[in-house]
């Protein structure tokens, strides 16, 4: 595991941003999974502007970690904000852009979407391989859109699922565990203080810290990096 603290949510998205465009730079073709929330609202906004001419969009294929069960021009659609803040701005062909089609019946897209993905991505051990998944963390430790009263989604046989939003009930598509960890790299983008006990708790792997789904993102064989900012990481000390 490797962590990255940064000063700031400028420069957290800023730090990803680099490691992102080296990991271009050495490998070229790239399959990225997304993610939402307001720290990826960030990188976007500097990838479409600093970062628009550096990647060769035509070789980057983007899909989502999960999305919202809601129609794409839709204030919570993640596909909405990443369209608004990077894809409008950005050269990148409309065959590249792979969205959850969150309109449509979840249980169907959730299947749709997992083939899709399998038969788009490379394969290892039975589980789809992306190079690259952004994911960041709510307050409650969940991640992607496995929360921790349906933990059991890290577990799941299905390359995609559908969550249930425990306090509003919202349906969603998400990533499994099995496919997270199988990345070749994952990403946690986290900012901001109400973030700083749990990641406290996962860094010094706490037994707390083992009901929240991020914890248990772990890649066999690939790299889990952290990008920080300070606020996040000021309750962790490191040894």
């Amino acid at each position: 595991m490797q962590i990255n603290i940064c000063e700031n949510p400028i420069a957290t998205a800023k730090a990803f941003a680099e490691y992102m465009l080296a990991w271009h730079k050495q490998h070229g073709a790239m399959n990225v999974a997304l993610s939402g929330g307001s720290t990826p609202k960030i990188l976007f906004d500097l990838l479409a502007t600093d970062y628009a001419a550096a990647f060769d969009w035509t070789k980057i294929n983007l899909y989502w970690g999960d999305e919202r069960c809601v129609a794409p021009t839709d204030s919570d659609s993640n596909y909405k904000m990443t369209n608004e803040h990077l894809l409008a701005k950005v050269n990148i062909p409309e065959g590249n852009i792979h969205r959850v089609l969150g309109e449509n019946d979840p249980e169907q897209e959730a299947i749709r979407y997992g083939q899709l993905i399998e038969q788009n991505l490379p394969k290892k051990d039975g589980n789809p391989v992306f190079d690259i998944i952004i994911l960041g963390m709510g307050t409650d430790g969940h991640t992607a859109s496995i929360f921790p009263h349906e933990i059991e989604l890290l577990d799941s046989a299905k390359t995609c699922e559908v969550a249930n939003h425990p306090e509003t009930g919202q349906k969603r598509v998400t990533l499994t565990g099995p496919v997270l960890n199988q990345a070749r790299s994952v990403c946690f983008l986290v900012t901001g203080d109400n973030k700083k006990e749990k990641i406290k708790q996962i860094f010094e792997e706490q037994d707390v810290a083992k009901s929240y789904p991020a914890y248990h993102i772990n890649p066999k064989e690939g790299e889990l990096i952290w990008f920080l900012d300070e606020a996040a990481a000021s309750s962790y000390k490191k040894p």
